[in-house]
């Protein structure tokens, strides 16, 4: 080429004329794989580039960058940047933490998280006393921006609470069979939000009287969520007692309140025609022991020998009742008319407590008879005198258990009628209760 003085001479030329060609042409053609921008570093994310043409250097002018975020997070920008002339990328990334929507506080209650609502933060639910919590306890926001449960909610399931007064024990008073007895409405809570709407009770309210035995009460409350709450307890009513009593053969038993609890009395009477033996009343005592002696009737026994008719007609005082049937001589027609009639309707005299007396003849030879007893003339004369009876006619007297004088009869007198007018008196009202309780009845 020449000698080394003429090679140094042509040298500066030559770079001269390079460095214009150079200017001509396009940077990439002028400067291929040269390093023109600046590296690329994305916070939280990868980049992967390509140099045009294969070259070695990735910020080379033409270089293109792929962005991408790491999980969690999200891409700002393009995902694609590309090297320019001007020595400045094609644009600006950043990689943002992904977030969740922000979660609902539930009604009664609340949330608590521990890196609010960005990716990968736990959220723990919580709720008021008193509220069960319904759903996911703890959710966790996803690399897909949603929580990983549905929200959750609070809600009233715990029943609210009732406390009921302890069992009641109560001992009826004498000759009472109910007790009085009272408490404190029980008070209802709720656990919640303290409000009721409704408190129902099942059974006898209180200071109602209730009666012998086991009574079961019941208190529900109710609060807004339906939820209830039950309470139980019971009364117990014990009446004392002495044993039923037994009316005496041929009598009637008459007794108050229940018959034989404490207090209680029982009252004896017995049918016509037998008289009451013991006790005409008995009482149910404190010791659970009935007062007085057995009762019982006996046939009565009427005492003809007695010296006056007053004296005769207290035998019947409260017992009997008398049809005094008076002629001046056994062949009077009326008479046995009457006395045969009087004899086919002997039940419904008997059902009635009648006793006739019969006064037949005129003194000296008077007679008078009860039944199969005979009394004196003197004493029949006394009994005539007494009840002002006719002395030479027949006359019927009807006279009531007080010794009353109720009618009288100078003729024939059918049963039936005698009866019907006999039903009537007050005393004879409680009999037909009694007899009617008892089946006694008579046809007559």
């Amino acid at each position: 080429m020449g000698s080394p003085a003429l090679r140094a001479a042509l040298l500066p030329p030559l770079l001269l004329l390079l460095l214009l060609l150079l200017l001509r042409l396009p940077p990439s053609r002028a400067f291929p794989d040269t390093p023109w921008c600046s590296p690329i570093k994305v916070k939280y994310g990868d980049v992967y580039c390509r140099a045009p043409q294969g070259g070695y250097y990735k910020t080379a002018l033409g270089t293109r960058c792929d962005i991408r975020c790491r999980k969690g997070y999200e891409l700002h920008g393009s995902s694609q940047l590309v090297c320019q002339s001007n020595k400045r990328w094609s644009d600006k990334v950043i990689c943002k933490q992904k977030r969740c929507p922000t979660l609902a506080m539930p009604a009664n209650g609340g949330f608590k998280c521990v890196d609010g609502a960005y990716f990968n933060s736990r959220c723990e639910y919580y709720c008021s006393p008193g509220y069960t919590l319904k759903g996911e306890r703890t959710v966790t926001c996803m690399d897909n921006k949603a929580w990983s449960g549905r929200p959750a909610s609070c809600v009233d399931m715990e029943p609210p609470r009732i406390k009921c007064p302890s069992v009641k024990e109560r001992i009826a008073e004498p000759n009472k069979l109910t007790v009085r007895v009272s408490w404190e409405t029980p008070e209802g809570r709720d656990t919640a939000d303290g409000i009721l709407t409704d408190v129902i009770l099942k059974g006898l309210p209180p200071g109602s009287n209730f009666p012998e035995g086991d009574h079961k009460i019941q208190y529900t409350v109710y609060d807004r969520a339906e939820n209830k709450g039950i309470c139980k307890f019971r009364v117990k009513v014990r009446v004392r007692r002495c044993g039923k009593l037994n009316a005496p053969e041929n009598g009637y038993m008459k007794c108050s309140s229940d018959g034989d609890n404490y207090g209680a009395t029982c009252e004896f009477s017995c049918i016509g025609g037998y008289e009451l033996q013991g006790s005409p009343a008995r009482v149910c005592q404190s010791n659970l022991a009935w007062s007085g002696t057995e009762p019982s009737c006996a046939a009565m026994n009427v005492n003809v020998g007695v010296r006056t008719a007053a004296a005769l007609l207290d035998q019947f005082y409260e017992k009997r009742r008398l049809l005094i049937v008076s002629t001046p001589t056994a062949r009077n027609l009326l008479y046995r008319l009457q006395l045969g009639m009087l004899q086919q309707a002997q039940c419904g005299l008997d059902l009635r407590h009648i006793t006739v007396v019969e006064l037949v003849g005129v003194f000296p030879t008077l007679v008078g008879r009860i039944g199969t007893k005979i009394m004196p003339p003197a004493l029949a004369l006394q009994l005539r005198l007494l009840l002002r009876i006719p002395l030479y006619s027949f006359s019927m007297v009807l006279v009531d258990k007080h010794g009353m004088d109720k009618e009288r009869y100078v003729s024939l007198v059918m049963p039936v009628a005698l009866f019907n007018l006999i039903d009537t008196f007050p005393l004879r009202k409680e009999e037909m209760v009694l007899q009617a309780q008892m089946g006694q009845t008579c046809n007559t």
